[in-house]
């Protein structure tokens, strides 16, 4: 076979998809959004939301499209960033298929609506899948464990912690957000104080909210600081 003609074939048989590990905290715990595979491979299996990207779309275009019309969710909303590459020779039974892995974090986001090749779509506790390597189709047991520690590392060193809170939340809301993806439970006094000595990470909206029951809490929103410094280390001490 003609080289040039063996390397345009090697080309065609391999395809570019992206998957999208989406994180939120609902009733207390760190939540993935999971699909129902509607058509094989593993027919009937959970995994990421994904599928394949286009040739007139960007990385981001497909993993955007592939959101809204696998779980009816508008991903412009979200934090969204670029995880990684995934290209396992044998990691899809159809053929040389490379991944995008995307990761997005929402505040409380709404009940999914499954649609096109995803029979339905469901946020699932990221504790319970942790134990199970085949619990999801793909690699997508990797790719969520990549995702994980990616936003345990980011909230060290970065404000993306507010990503999980709405237009504005108080600190024990926060503090909230950190204790349920670190698995970890805070001294609420020393928290409020690294927080608040963190220049930029939060800002005062000058409003309180009313608990059902106790002292109205100060409202904050998101400051104007990306990279936090000194970070908030897992194990407790600042740098």
């Amino acid at each position: 076979m003609d080289e040039w003609l063996k390397h345009s074939t090697e080309v065609e048989a391999s395809w570019v998809t992206a998957d999208l590990t989406i994180f939120t905290v609902r009733e207390g715990q760190l939540m993935v959004l999971l699909v129902e595979r509607g058509v094989e491979p593993f027919l009937g299996r959970p995994a990421l939301p994904g599928g394949y990207i286009q040739k007139d779309e960007t990385l981001r275009e497909g993993a955007l499209r592939e959101l809204w019309e696998e779980a009816g969710i508008d991903g412009r909303r979200l934090h969204l960033e670029q995880l990684g590459a995934y290209g396992e020779p044998r990691r899809d039974p159809r053929g040389r298929v490379v991944t995008i892995a995307y990761l997005a974090l929402g505040p409380d986001l709404p009940a999914p609506v499954g649609g096109t090749d995803a029979e339905r779509a469901y946020w699932a506790p990221v504790a319970q899948l942790q134990s199970d390597a085949q619990a999801l189709a793909f690699d997508h047991a990797e790719i969520l464990s990549d995702a994980l520690e990616e936003v345990r590392t980011k909230l060290e060193y970065t404000a993306v912690a507010t990503a999980f809170c709405g237009d504005s939340f108080t600190l024990s809301e926060l503090r909230k957000v950190y204790e349920v993806i670190w698995g970890q439970v805070l001294d609420p006094s020393n928290f409020r104080r690294k927080v608040l000595n963190t220049p930029g990470f939060v800002q005062p909206t000058g409003e309180q909210r009313l608990p059902p029951t106790g002292r109205p809490a100060a409202l904050y929103r998101r400051g104007t600081a990306w990279l936090l410094s000194p970070p908030l280390l897992r194990g407790g001490q600042q740098s």
